[in-house]
């Protein structure tokens, strides 16, 4: 589908040329919303979304460092400090205001970091099934999905294999985000287009500690709504709830039959819980 209010921009940041959609709004002077991808996601993936909110927000979907169409970095340069850095500097020169913010999943982190900063920008926050401390299975389980092979002979292979993994997306929104994923090698065939430094096992990236960030995440100071996919293997329910209880002004959201990557798996029901946040 063509969309005539949307932009592909690209912008310098901190010496890589970073990726971003911006979409503009039917409403004079919109707020802006900065949406921030999962691990080995991408801006694409939020193109759905941000159809259905551009009418009220000017949507900004960032490809962080490494992912999508944004400069590889070097492959010690992929801690989740960088990613908070480089939202500062994004935001600085957008020069936005009294913006949103919505993070998934690794984007969730990196939103959690930069709003504990408490920076005066920011006016409202939405993290997505992620916390300071993530269950173990779910953490194996993307370590170990990272580490499969990751080349395919065409994009219907590729999105053969997502399916296999999570059964629980719509077909349309699974196969935008997969495609969307890819790029095309030499040989002819397909693989992805994050930086294989990220998908190396031996290259660990440091994230937050924990205990530091549960101290940052006692710091955010704005309206901030927390969604748990309900079979979420990444974020338990206790986990969910300490973090409602420590935001100082937070509402937790449960999505039915959803796991970790919420806005993919029930797209729908995510924006509806949105909708009466935003």
């Amino acid at each position: 589908m063509q969309t005539t209010n949307v932009r592909d921009e690209l912008i310098q940041l901190r010496g890589l040329r970073f990726y971003y959609r911006d979409w503009a709004s039917a409403k004079p002077n919109a707020q802006a919303l900065v949406l921030l991808h999962g691990y080995t996601g991408h801006a694409r993936s939020w193109d759905a979304l941000a159809r259905t909110l551009s009418p009220r927000y000017r949507v900004l979907a960032l490809d962080q460092r490494g992912h999508g169409q944004t400069d590889w970095a070097p492959r010690d340069q992929y801690d989740t400090s960088e990613m908070i850095t480089d939202l500062e500097a994004f935001v600085a020169a957008l020069e936005l205001e009294n913006f949103a913010l919505l993070g998934l999943s690794m984007g969730g982190l990196v939103s959690i970091g930069y709003a504990g900063k408490r920076p005066p920008q920011l006016a409202k926050l939405v993290i997505v099934d992620i916390a300071p401390e993530i269950d173990v299975a779910g953490l194996e389980r993307i370590r170990a999905g990272v580490v499969r092979n990751d080349v395919f002979a065409s994009r219907d292979e590729a999105v053969a294999r997502a399916r296999e993994d999570n059964p629980i997306p719509p077909m349309e929104h699974l196969r935008h985000r997969v495609e969307y994923s890819l790029m095309r090698r030499s040989d002819g065939r397909y693989t992805y287009r994050y930086d294989p430094a990220l998908r190396d096992p031996t290259n660990p990236r440091k994230g937050i500690p924990a205990d530091e960030g549960w101290k940052l995440v006692a710091k955010i100071a704005v309206p901030t709504l927390l969604v748990r996919g309900e079979v979420s293997d990444i974020l338990s329910r206790g986990v969910a709830a300490r973090m409602a209880e420590t935001i100082p002004d937070c509402r937790l959201v449960e999505v039915a039959g959803s796991g970790h990557p919420v806005p993919l798996d029930k797209p729908d029901a995510f924006a509806a819980a949105l909708g009466g946040f935003l």
